[in-house]
């Protein structure tokens, strides 16, 4: 039958395309929700259409400062993990050293290690140090467990990376300085954009490291967390469809920028 061939030769297309919805819906009934108006505490059950949420996103106390709290955290995160990450993969990649592999491999831990594990190991290292949970201890976790993606993506874009180019730079008379700012780096940088990017997600997203060691710092998702025990207001709707958003928006322009790049190129 035409329309069995059909779906033969499309079976790969139709599959991705089915896994690509499934993997948005949930985020698009939250953002279908926040523009409800629930009768009562709970945002479950659509009632009626509104705005308000969107007019007054901090109307929920606390729910912004505990959003800015987790944008600070994983912007110092990122940081923090980006330049150790890309560090520790150009010298795991560059450079023969003892135990170079065991070290290779010890960076993979944290990615297969459960996250209860890792935060109860966190947990006790800072109480044996007398640390005060709060922002620090939450910052020093997430740089820690960011670290390991970083450095898996900074690894995989080095490794792919044309050695002979920096010879040819060397060989026209450009400093070890100079040959990495103009040569290494712009060839490095979508590996270490898309470990910082990660690195972000990850950070902001995370509520079991982050409920272990916070002490009585409440970040986006504890306060999520939280709310979802007396009721969830719109609000984190609202919230959720802003970030998703930008995700969605940061990711095209990045398309968008790449694909110029390769037709200018190629012209």
């Amino acid at each position: 039958m035409p329309v069995l061939r059909w779906i033969r030769r499309n079976l790969i297309v139709i599959a991705g395309l089915l896994t690509l919805a499934y993997m948005i819906l949930p985020n698009i009934v939250v953002m279908v929700f926040s523009f409800n108006k629930p009768n009562g505490r709970f945002n479950y059950a659509w009632q009626r259409f509104s705005l308000d949420a969107w007019k007054d996103p901090c109307g929920v106390a606390d729910l912004c400062g505990s959003l800015s709290l987790s944008l600070q955290i994983a912007f110092w995160a990122t940081l923090g993990a980006t330049a150790l990450g890309t560090a520790v993969a150009f010298a795991l990649v560059r450079y023969r050293f003892r135990a170079r592999g065991a070290i290779s491999s010890l960076i993979f831990l944290p990615m297969a290690m459960p996250e209860v594990v890792m935060a109860a190991s966190l947990l006790t290292l800072f109480l044996n140090m007398g640390a005060q949970l709060g922002f620090w201890t939450v910052l020093i976790a997430h740089i820690m467990f960011c670290l390991s993606f970083v450095v898996t993506a900074v690894k995989a874009r080095v490794l792919s990376m044309d050695p002979r180019l920096e010879e040819a730079a060397r060989d026209l008379y450009a400093g070890p300085v100079q040959t990495f700012v103009r040569v290494t780096l712009p060839i490095a940088a979508p590996g270490i954009a898309a470990g910082a990017l990660l690195a972000f997600a990850l950070s902001f997203d995370d509520f079991i490291i982050t409920n272990f060691n916070a002490g009585s710092t409440v970040t986006f998702p504890m306060f999520v967390w939280g709310s979802a025990q007396r009721g969830t207001p719109v609000q984190i709707n609202v919230i959720g469809t802003a970030m998703f958003i930008i995700a969605v928006t940061m990711v095209l322009v990045g398309q968008l920028i790449a694909s110029r790049r390769k037709s200018n190129a190629r012209n």
